[in-house]
């Protein structure tokens, strides 16, 4: 592989893509977006001191979120595209490599995704001047967000080079990035909801003075859902991926001051057992959980939904690599090729 080869290919696809108008247009109303999103975080935690660090996790999310509605459509007709307009077989020609061609087209892939992440750094700077950010949360969160880009990228370059119609590949590339995003929260649900056990709870009977009797329990059973069986269905969400792998910042009560923390700790309140509740009425010294508590006596899970996330990114960019290596023994009926 070359370097000049790798980055002339991304270079004539980022060219491609520059000269059209809508792409602007796209940026343009990503820009107006954040404009409209910033405002009203900033209203939301107006009453906070960590109101930076609020409106900042608001806005990552946000690029995360253009990421996944918008790269599909840029990267999952990169090779099958070519291939369509017989442009294609006119580099496979040249001294480039397919290694050249597969990494070029990922790095066009990326600079397209990646440049809403630039759209969106001066939003991501105005957050800071609400103060609280942490600068280990801002460098984590945007690595794993720059992550994220290569991730969805991959899948779509991988798609376009194993389908040979760029329609369905774009539209496979949705279904698998919309598996990641949505489908995981449907297994989650569903899962929970499916599996249910019965639940006991204990609690100090009163007397007729209104007293607690600390001599004897009253015992509820009833039947609920057991999320706790299937939290790990939520790991490879890319959401959950970049919430639990930032740290987490928390106000003195123990309450997490951003979007990271608060989906963290919905993930995390998720492997909590609900078999048994006991409130004891007798011990005073008795309290529930911080949000604090919770999330240091559970397990994460970001790196595991990343793995995930990096097997299939991976295996299907390895088989558009593949099916991309010339001399080709099979390839779909009319296709174009050196």
């Amino acid at each position: 592989m070359s370097i000049s080869h790798i980055t002339t290919i991304a270079r004539l696809e980022l060219t491609q893509r520059l000269r059209s108008i809508s792409w602007y247009v796209l940026l343009g109303v990503f820009a107006v977006v954040l404009i409209g999103v910033t405002v009203l975080a900033f209203a939301v935690y107006s009453w906070d001191d960590f109101a930076g660090a609020g409106v900042y996790s608001i806005v990552v999310n946000m690029v995360l979120l253009l990421v996944v509605l918008v790269s599909p459509t840029l990267s999952g007709n990169a090779i099958n595209g070519d291939r369509e307009a017989a442009t294609l077989a006119a580099i496979q020609v040249t001294a480039a490599s397919t290694g050249d061609i597969m990494i070029g087209k990922l790095l066009a892939a990326v600079a397209t995704g990646g440049a809403f992440l630039v759209v969106a750094l001066p939003f991501l700077a105005i957050s800071l001047l609400g103060g609280g950010a942490d600068a280990l949360v801002l460098l984590v969160s945007l690595l794993v967000l720059a992550v994220e880009i290569i991730i969805v990228a991959a899948i779509g370059v991988g798609l376009s080079g194993l389908i040979a119609r760029p329609l369905f590949s774009v539209a496979t590339t949705y279904l698998v990035v919309a598996g990641l995003v949505i489908g995981t929260l449907i297994a989650f649900t569903l899962g929970g909801l499916a599996v249910r056990s019965e639940a006991t709870t204990y609690s100090r009977p009163y007397d007729s003075q209104g007293n607690p009797d600390c001599d004897s329990w009253d015992t509820s059973t009833y039947e609920v859902p057991r999320f706790d069986l299937v939290w790990w269905a939520l790991a490879a969400n890319p959401f959950v991926v970049l919430a639990d792998a930032t740290p987490t910042e928390f106000t003195k009560d123990g309450y997490p001051v951003d979007l990271f923390g608060q989906i963290k700790l919905g993930v995390r309140y998720a492997q909590q057992s609900p078999l048994e509740q006991r409130w004891d009425d007798c011990d005073m010294s008795q309290t529930s959980q911080t949000p604090r508590e919770v999330i240091d006596s559970t397990v994460p899970s970001w790196f595991v939904g990343l793995g995930v996330q990096v097997v299939i990114a991976g295996g299907l960019f390895a088989g558009a690599w593949a099916r991309t290596r010339t001399p080709a023994k099979r390839l779909p009926p009319g296709t174009r090729i050196a």
